[in-house]
């Protein structure tokens, strides 16, 4: 489950408290989450270039030792970065030092530096299941973003390459991997391309958000609706070199921008359904746990009650519907469907664009999987071995 404070949101680490944070994960553990990503707030861990603050990260350690006293591992993403429409960037790196967030070789070095200094200090607790890159960066560089970092494919694929080193470097052997949103795949314009996402770090990582057009274009009930996060990992497992690598769906959430509240646990209950059978699926972290209290201003409505736990503590209906939706996929989750149809995804073809919903591919895949199976998804034969792997 991704770990969503609730007093304080992600403030809490100006004002950590240890017993705010037990409260909060008594609360997810009562869901029976086995899970919890967590997120650091970049400006408050490395508030200047050659600063990184010893206090932070020992309060980032006693989160990974309160959830491992409630048999909760722990995954960390370094770089916030961005959350929930809100950027956090470090001062020395905006405004009057204003530079290349991915081509500056001096902020490569020091947000290289602060990843080490997560992993390592995370490193030591046996309940790190994993160190993510950051949450959803390539959003910095899309067109729709107000003030871009502007990064050519190339750039990316050097960037990363260091970022997932640092984490590497700081936590040898824990699984390094990085988050995009679904510009990578949808948006020809994006420098975060498929290939980086499917074939750098240890794992292919997917954030499945029906507010970007598939519920409005679609319908809240619609089976393109549910099914959305499951067509994510299937494009996601075409671009991959390695067929065995795992696909994490890291992020999936119900919006109730898009998705009337009765339409919510039926919601919940088919994507989960729908991942059941995903093949090297590696997890399913719910966004999220708990709502943005009313009291802190000029969120997005649909923030205030995105959450399985309400800003008050209590655990609401939709919080139940996952728990007894993540039961029935454990009891069920014995193997993975073999007998598919096939469908080839061939890039010269195909733009990013037609993989988008209402796309071309989109529509091919959708045909498919409402007659039957989710198809296997393949990669054009020439275009399997065109991408770096880090």
């Amino acid at each position: 489950m991704n770990y969503t404070p609730r007093v304080g949101w992600f403030h809490h680490w100006l004002d950590f408290s240890a017993d705010d944070v037990a409260r909060d994960l008594d609360a997810i553990a009562e869901l029976e989450a086995d899970h919890v990503r967590v997120f650091p707030l970049w400006p408050v861990f490395q508030p200047n270039r050659t600063l990184l603050r010893p206090r932070a990260l020992a309060d980032l350690e006693r989160v990974l030792e309160l959830a491992a006293e409630r048999g909760l591992d722990v995954c960390v993403d370094g770089l916030q970065g961005h959350l929930s429409s809100f950027d956090f960037v470090p001062a020395w790196l905006t405004s009057w030092h204003r530079r290349g967030f991915f081509t500056d070789p001096d902020v490569i070095a020091s947000t290289a530096a602060y990843l080490t200094a997560i992993a390592r200090a995370c490193a030591g607790h046996p309940n790190l299941l994993g160190l993510t890159v950051g949450n959803e960066v390539n959003q910095f560089t899309g067109t729709v973003h107000p003030e871009p970092y502007p990064a050519s494919e190339d750039d990316v694929t050097a960037w990363l390459a260091a970022m997932i080193g640092a984490l590497r470097s700081g936590a040898p052997g824990v699984p390094a991997l990085h988050a995009c949103y679904d510009a990578t795949w949808y948006d020809d314009t994006q420098p975060f391309t498929p290939a980086h996402a499917a074939r750098m770090g240890d794992m292919t990582v997917v954030h499945s958000w029906v507010f970007n057009g598939t519920a409005q274009a679609y319908g809240p009930t619609a089976f393109e609706t549910h099914a959305h996060a499951r067509y994510l990992t299937e494009v996601a497992r075409a671009f991959q070199a390695d067929p065995r690598r795992p696909v994490w769906v890291q992020e999936v959430g119900a919006p109730r921008n898009v998705l009337p509240e009765h339409t919510v646990a039926p919601f919940i209950e088919a994507t989960v359904d729908q991942l059941a059978d995903t093949p090297e699926l590696f997890g399913i972290t719910w966004w999220c746990s708990h709502d943005v209290s009313r009291s802190l201003a000029d969120f997005p409505e649909l923030e205030y009650d995105l959450g399985l736990i309400d800003e008050r503590g209590t655990i609401k209906k939709a919080g139940l519907v996952l728990r007894d939706a993540m039961r029935e996929l454990r009891r069920r989750r014995t193997g993975v469907a073999t007998q598919r149809p096939g469908l080839l995804l061939d890039p010269t073809v195909f733009t990013r664009r037609d993989l988008a919903p209402g796309g071309a591919f989109w529509e091919r895949y959708m045909e498919l999987a409402k007659s039957g199976r989710h198809p296997r998804v393949t990669l054009a034969p020439s275009t399997v071995g065109a991408a770096v792997e880090v």
